[in-house]
């Protein structure tokens, strides 16, 4: 837990520092998290999870496809585990993604937005609970949708997203559910 604290802080840091001649070309930054529902055989082993997310993404003024480049940590409780069982899933991604606003009026707040990419996850079962199995990276692909509101160079956005990853013996798949904010962009 101590690692995941120093990490994450790290790259706080190291965001907060690019960020201003980032922001100053359009760049957005942005920090969510919430909910990830397991689907399929995945569900029938793990519990609803949370996750944390950070991302930055760059869609050209005037232009309605852009970038995003986004990693996320996410952790699953074991599904009908024991009393005092001290086991969980944690998955770790980062996805390379296009993203498709829609046009609104220039009065809109609200704006809709598709995203769809490819990425790497690391899989790992951690706790004293499971022997030390290691980690599984694979590699999947997601699509989604979502809505930003803005209030001037902040702003926040909610977001669905459906997560294939392709994993043996089967595919593994999920749906975080997110929330959060979004720094600088046009």
């Amino acid at each position: 837990m101590r690692a995941i604290r120093s990490v994450a802080l790290g790259a706080v840091l190291m965001a907060s520092a690019g960020a201003a001649p980032a922001v100053a070309q359009g760049a957005e930054f942005s920090l969510g998290g919430g909910l990830t529902l397991p689907l399929s055989d995945f569900g029938d082993a793990a519990s609803t999870g949370f996750h944390g997310l950070a991302a930055v993404s760059f869609v050209p003024s005037g232009f309605p496809v852009g970038i995003q480049i986004d990693g996320m940590f996410q952790r699953f409780g074991v599904q009908d585990a024991p009393d005092g069982f001290d086991g969980n899933f944690q998955v770790i991604q980062g996805t390379a993604n296009a993203v498709y606003k829609f046009k609104t009026s220039e009065e809109s707040k609200i704006r809709p937005y598709i995203i769809g990419g490819v990425g790497l996850y690391s899989f790992k079962a951690t706790g004293d609970d499971f022997p030390d199995s290691g980690s599984e990276t694979d590699f999947g692909i997601n699509g989604g949708a979502g809505f930003d509101f803005k209030f001037g160079s902040v702003g926040a956005f909610v977001e669905g997203r459906f997560h294939n990853v392709f994993s043996d013996p089967s595919n593994t798949n999920f749906i975080p559910i997110t929330v959060g904010v979004r720094l600088g962009g046009n």
